[in-house]
């Protein structure tokens, strides 16, 4: 229904009874336009014209019921009352069926005329919200589809073809520091190198991103996921590659959620693997993993003893591509972290740190415990 004054179309063969009423309604603040005829309304009808039509039950030519399911045809939309002098449960289930919202007895009462129009036009107004929403929905979806396509075709594309020239260059890189080293000298050698290290910095930079995508579109496939288990598993994963001085990793007993359990190890393997990262330059590098349930919520804790980090930047931590330590320091791309944030968001959950420089950082997450159905 448009914003303002309520448009009504009213119809019924009884010219003098017909005058009354639009006059009346007017008198209420209505827009009027009356018909003696169903043919004659029917003419008149545009779609989206009305917002409401009041229609005789028994008149001449075609009646109440007739006019309602032929205003249908033009105006999908379009609500209706029936007026009748006949009002009978059959008449009523009749008109319900062909999409009235109701029915008025004559003789007419304004008293409760104006009630069954207002409770009408609310119906009315909510149904085209509702279409209007159904529409944007649909809009959206097909939108969403569309950029989802361009995705995965800008996925495939930065796979393969930016990705194929870097490999071209570093090969090449390969074979000059091979096998012309002697004639290069120790600066030839030297460039070769950085040429080599910034093709490799890129294309890290680049499966980083990779990931990031991914990692907001592949469907959740939820189930009761044992986190203990799981962050035992990524643990050991993570410590097979680390290369520093031997950790300490306590793991306590976690409480199990409901969660896909491919994405919520990446969300370990990324946490525990930058914990050993960054405190890999203590002497005994420790890392503590616990967890809780509060208030519906499994929150789960990821604390360690290495290099933590200024809370002034904590809001850049799950940007993607930024970094609070240099490179030199610390190796990775600073994707990692935007990574896990975008796991847990699609599980409904969050995910916040504390830290200090030189003195640890801890990695809360917390995701939402499902009553089951």
């Amino acid at each position: 229904m448009s914003a303002g004054i309520a448009r009504l179309l009213i119809v019924d063969d009884e010219a003098a009874q017909l005058r009354a009423l639009c006059d009346t309604l007017q008198l209420e603040g209505y827009t009027t336009q009356g018909f003696s005829s169903g043919q004659q309304a029917l003419a008149a009808l545009r779609p989206g014209n009305f917002d409401l039509m009041l229609t005789d039950l028994m008149m001449p030519g075609m009646d109440g019921i007739s006019l309602i399911h032929a205003a249908k045809q033009v105006d999908a939309a379009l609500g209706a009352i029936v007026m009748t002098g006949h009002g009978t449960i059959d008449t009523a289930v009749r008109a319900m069926q062909e999409g009235a919202f109701d029915y008025i007895l004559k003789p007419f009462k304004l008293n409760v005329i104006l009630p069954i129009i207002s409770r009408a036009l609310d119906v009315q107004r909510l149904r085209r919200e509702n279409a209007e929403l159904h529409a944007r929905e649909i809009q959206q979806s097909a939108e969403l589809a569309a950029a989802y396509h361009d995705l995965e075709s800008f996925s495939y594309s930065i796979s393969h073809d930016l990705r194929a020239p870097l490999r071209s260059m570093d090969g090449f890189a390969a074979i000059l520091e091979s096998e012309f080293a002697e004639p290069l000298g120790e600066e030839g050698r030297r460039i070769i190198g950085i040429i080599r290290a910034g093709s490799q910095k890129m294309d890290d930079l680049i499966v980083g991103l990779l990931e990031f995508s991914r990692a907001g579109r592949t469907a959740l496939e939820l189930d009761s996921v044992d986190m203990t288990m799981l962050a035992d598993a990524a643990a050991a994963e993570v410590r097979s590659l680390y290369t520093g001085p031997e950790p300490q990793i306590e793991i306590s007993d976690l409480p199990a959620v409901e969660a896909d359990a491919v994405l919520v190890r990446q969300v370990w393997c990324n946490l525990i693997g930058n914990a050993l990262k960054y405190s890999a330059k203590r002497a005994a590098p420790r890392i503590r993993v616990s967890g809780r349930v509060e208030k519906r919520e499994a929150i789960y804790r990821v604390e360690d003893n290495g290099a933590g980090f200024d809370m002034r930047y904590a809001d850049k931590l799950f940007a993607v591509f930024q970094r609070l330590h240099r490179t030199e320091d610390f190796s990775g791309t600073g994707v990692g972290l935007a990574i896990v944030q975008r796991i847990i968001a699609r599980h409904g959950g969050r995910i916040w740190a504390e830290g200090s420089p030189d003195a640890g950082a801890c990695f809360q997450f917390a995701l939402p415990m499902r009553t089951a159905s």
